[in-house]
């Protein structure tokens, strides 16, 4: 016999007014460590969790009876999917609500590093105005903008990076037939053409590394690298070398490996801009995110089907 009140594991950090929603209907238990996480394992029937978190193998394998899974986020790459379907278990994201304000980040970034706001931000907090010539930035455009990964959020940067009258091409796994935007299958190429390369792909295996040091040499030294998809689609040390060396002129970067203990070494460059992955970190985004949590977790408990199923 079931309880009316399923226990969900929370796993990644919430909204405390999507906390409350939850605690209404649920018997939440926030996840510790696997050690305090068995004495309840066969109660756990949900798990909420973000992109970044996932659910790590070692935790599904310890939930006998885990029948759904609701993403805050829209990254499943931390998630054995295969082994969701082969167990049955649903999976939710909040795809839809938080490609704009990704697409705004990604093109804050752009701004950012090609007209040099932080740089001239911290020259006028030091007092350097008055003492030396003010340094030049770059013009948006015309600008070549290369957007890798050309799902709901590569197509919202492309309409937000038209405004500023750039040249536009995409790479994806699939060319998107209803855009009027140049597809290009090669990512290499894809470097080579643009001036700015904007990474908006899936995370996970398929993509690990994907932008290395060949593709950075491609971009060349009057290129900048936006990444708001996942620190892992970037070889870091080679990013890090092509900073340093001007093999590209800069780097607006949202999300790192291993953060937030991201490589040092990024602190050091005066080319970068750098964002605690706060793509779609704002309260209105956040909001509507923890609530479809919420919806999806509810449908399913209803018998419905979810709302925004991956499976």
């Amino acid at each position: 016999m079931t309880s009316d009140r399923p226990d969900i594991l929370l796993i990644d950090q919430l909204p405390d007014s999507v906390i409350q929603r939850l605690s209404s209907a649920f018997t939440l238990h926030r996840y510790e460590n696997l050690e305090a996480l068995r004495p309840i394992a066969e109660k756990i029937r949900a798990v909420t969790t973000g992109g970044g978190p996932g659910v790590p193998p070692d935790i599904m394998a310890a939930l006998p009876n885990l029948e759904v899974i609701s993403v805050n986020g829209v990254g499943t790459d931390q998630i054995d999917l295969n082994e969701a379907r082969r167990r049955k278990i649903g999976v939710a994201t909040t795809t839809g609500l938080l490609s704009d304000d990704v697409a705004d980040m990604a093109i804050g970034l752009m701004l950012a590093v090609k007209r040099q706001i932080v740089t001239n931000d911290r020259f006028v907090r030091s007092g350097e105005w008055a003492k030396q010539p003010v340094r030049l930035s770059h013009t948006i455009g015309g600008q070549k903008v290369g957007i890798a990964g050309f799902g709901h959020i590569g197509q919202a940067i492309a309409q937000r990076a038209a405004a500023f009258n750039t040249e536009i091409a995409y790479f994806n796994s699939r060319p998107r037939t209803e855009s009027s935007f140049r597809f290009e299958p090669d990512l290499e190429n894809l470097a080579t053409w643009c001036d700015i390369l904007i990474l908006a792909v899936s995370g996970g295996p398929r993509s690990a590394n994907m932008v290395n040091a060949p593709i950075l040499e491609a971009l060349g030294p009057h290129g900048v690298l936006i990444n708001i998809s996942r620190g892992s689609v970037v070889d870091e040390d080679a990013l890090i070398s092509a900073l340093r060396e001007g093999t590209i002129a800069g780097a607006g970067l949202d999300v790192f490996q291993n953060e937030p203990n991201i490589n040092d070494a990024f602190f050091t460059l005066e080319n970068t801009v750098l964002q605690a992955h706060q793509a779609s970190a704002t309260q209105e985004t956040r909001s509507a995110m923890g609530n479809l949590v919420v919806e999806n977790l509810l449908a399913h408990f209803a018998g419905r089907p979810l709302l925004t199923p991956v499976i």
